[in-house]
């Protein structure tokens, strides 16, 4: 007689449970960055600006002048990136305020000479309407990055995460940056306005006046 009792059931081992739990974990956040920042349908999300580019390229001189207005329409409210406990984040999730999105890394040098500067505009202007946001980019180690952020007392800069250049790359593929640091003024829902490749002395009368302008665009 044939014995037709089922085959016994193998239970998975809470060990190997937890290992596809983070395995799938960490595959959804590879595609989130993914669709965030690799999608090709990305160069031009939004109408062009052009008055408002113009409008923050007058006022960038002096120690500014190397900030170019834009407007032209590039949109980056996907652009993908994560937060400090390693939860993702894009730029819509700060929707509503004009943005300054500087990047930055430990081992770059003018990155690091500017973040005071950065943080200087944060303590003061910071608010509903603008938010000074900051993405560490290209270090394995944010422990790093956080450490140098407590020694220079930033205490009022974010630490965000962009640990394989995604984020990054996507500047370089609209020819808007070749290197750190590099900084991008946006809008309340994400679009371009302006560009800059370098550091620059945000917290001078001449960065202030850029501020000011992209806050009343």
């Amino acid at each position: 007689m044939t014995d037709q009792s089922p085959a016994p059931t193998r239970r998975l081992q809470p060990k190997r449970v937890l290992l596809i739990a983070l395995a799938s974990a960490g595959l959804a956040l590879v595609l989130t960055l993914a669709i965030g920042n690799f999608m090709p349908a990305q160069a031009h999300q939004c109408e062009a600006q052009v008055v408002k580019g113009q409008k923050i390229d007058a006022a960038a001189t002096g120690l500014l002048a190397a900030l170019t207005g834009t407007g032209e329409g590039r949109g980056y409210a996907d652009m993908a990136f994560q937060d400090e406990a390693g939860q993702p984040k894009t730029i819509a999730d700060f929707a509503g305020k004009k943005l300054l999105v500087n990047f930055w890394a430990t081992w770059c040098v003018p990155c690091r000479e500017e973040m005071p500067a950065l943080d200087n505009i944060a303590t003061e202007y910071n608010s509903d309407e603008f938010m000074v946001l900051t993405i560490n980019t290209g270090e394995t180690d944010l422990a790093k990055a956080s450490k140098f952020m407590t020694e220079e007392q930033l205490k009022n800069l974010p630490l965000y995460w962009d640990s394989n250049f995604s984020a990054f790359d996507r500047l370089k593929r609209n020819a808007v940056a070749i290197g750190l640091p590099a900084t991008l003024l946006l809008d309340e829902k994400g679009c371009e306005l302006a560009v800059l490749q370098g550091p620059a002395a945000w917290d001078s009368s001449d960065g202030k006046a850029v501020i000011d302008t992209l806050i009343g665009a």
